[in-house]
């Protein structure tokens, strides 16, 4: 059977991530919030949808939408 390198590498990371906070989902998300709050203005954030409500939708969007232009 074929194996994927990167998706072995995504898996090992993940079950490392995950033996780390003892599988408990909430504690894993407490450490991703609390290392994206260490960023700080190092993240860009946007508003959810802005590139469609101000008309220029990019390929991303286009593809997301079915290929139908929303203005």
């Amino acid at each position: 059977m074929w194996e994927d390198a990167i998706v072995e590498e995504v898996r090992r990371a993940r079950e490392q991530l995950s033996a780390e906070f003892g599988f408990d989902i909430h504690a894993i998300f407490a450490d991703l919030r609390k290392r994206q709050n260490a960023l700080g203005d190092r993240l860009v954030t946007r508003e959810r949808g802005a590139e469609i409500r101000s008309g220029t939708v990019n390929e991303t969007s286009e593809a997301a939408i079915g290929s139908q232009v929303v203005k």
